[in-house]
């Protein structure tokens, strides 16, 4: 019998700043290591220079001492509201990520939604305590994680837009 499927993953936070911003900054995936704990950046590969549907990504991670790439695909790409990837490592399925932003009353203001839905199978399971260094990536650890990048996400779309009305 084969394992259910784990349920997503979902953090939303309040920011003080515009949605288009907030979304240029989650679809800018090179400074998603700006906010992010394990995420380092990347580069966007194959004459891709920004996010569109297609675009390919090369995810760089670390944790602690341990270091690693993922291939990333964009899979929607719809400013400035939603934008998500498809990663894998290997050929091998890992996650889809998503972030879902909504304006909120004024203009200055948005609510970001992070979703991580796990699509590891048993051999990426198995491998990824190893690679990583974390043993058992469920989903606390995994929210914990979008905690933080959230709370980066949004102290530095504050600043930024606290300094672009100034």
């Amino acid at each position: 019998m084969a394992e259910p499927a784990p349920q997503p993953v979902v953090v939303s936070r309040a920011v003080a700043a515009p949605a288009e911003l907030v979304w240029s900054m989650v679809s800018d995936l090179p400074r998603m290591g700006e906010w992010s704990p394990e995420n380092t950046g990347g580069t966007w590969l194959k004459g891709a220079t920004g996010p569109v549907v297609g675009a390919r990504f090369k995810g760089t991670n670390k944790n602690g001492k341990k270091s690693w790439s993922t291939s990333v695909t964009v899979t929607v790409c719809d400013a400035p509201t939603a934008f998500a990837f498809k990663v894998s490592s290997g050929g091998l399925s890992v996650a889809t990520w998503s972030y879902a932003i909504e304006p909120t009353a004024g203009a200055n203001g948005c609510t970001v939604t992070e979703t991580w839905h796990d699509e590891r199978g048993w051999l990426v399971k198995t491998l990824g305590g190893p690679v990583s260094g974390v043993a058992d990536r469920d989903s606390e650890h995994s929210r914990r994680g979008m905690e933080a990048t959230l709370e980066g996400l949004a102290a530095a779309a504050e600043a930024a837009s606290t300094t672009d009305a100034g």
